[in-house]
């Protein structure tokens, strides 16, 4: 044991280094492994914020009546529920999760759950210009988890988030991965 405290004291940053790179690059493999083992998605993930969203994910998911749908942090639950039921979509296929406070949130707070209902694919869906940042922090999160995803992007008028936002988020996603912690937005 003093051997490695020895060690660890030493070489201390060339092994976090390590230590990070190794977890970073198993996450393409889990990836892999995800993708041929569950090539169709398996359920919706829908980012709230915005309820056109919704309305796309409603009309999409009544093309796949056995697939669930997973709303993170949506601004108005009953609304949310009137939009599903008007497109015809069964309430006990929704699953509202309001717990995230951000992007970044809506992935961490739903993966283990992702995990536990044994989802290994998703269709991720969200705007347009939110969807490079939503990619990113999916790939880590949901990818460091064995969970793939296929972005559904629904159309805006705004412009693309900024390279800032989405490469913090990333650094947020990372975090998480090795401490549980997001340190919010």
């Amino acid at each position: 044991m003093k051997l490695f405290y020895r060690f660890l004291t030493k070489y201390w940053r060339l092994f976090i280094i390590t230590l990070i790179l190794t977890l970073i690059l198993i996450i393409p493999i889990k990836i892999k492994i995800a993708s041929h083992q569950a090539p169709q998605p398996q359920a919706f993930f829908v980012l709230g914020g915005e309820p056109k969203r919704e309305e796309v994910t409603a009309e999409i998911a009544r093309w796949f009546p056995n697939l669930d749908v997973w709303l993170s942090s949506v601004p108005n639950v009953v609304e949310t529920k009137k939009i599903f039921k008007t497109a015809g979509i069964n309430s006990t296929r929704l699953r509202i999760d309001q717990r995230a406070v951000d992007t970044v949130t809506n992935f961490t707070t739903l993966v283990n759950d992702f995990q536990k209902s044994k989802i290994q694919h998703l269709y991720l869906i969200t705007n347009d210009y939110h969807m490079p940042r939503a990619k990113a922090i999916g790939t880590l999160v949901l990818g460091s988890r064995g969970i793939v995803f296929t972005p559904v992007s629904v159309p805006s008028n705004q412009p693309q988030e900024s390279n800032f936002r989405i490469i913090r988020d990333m650094l947020r996603s990372v975090l998480w991965i090795f401490t549980a912690q997001t340190l919010g937005k």
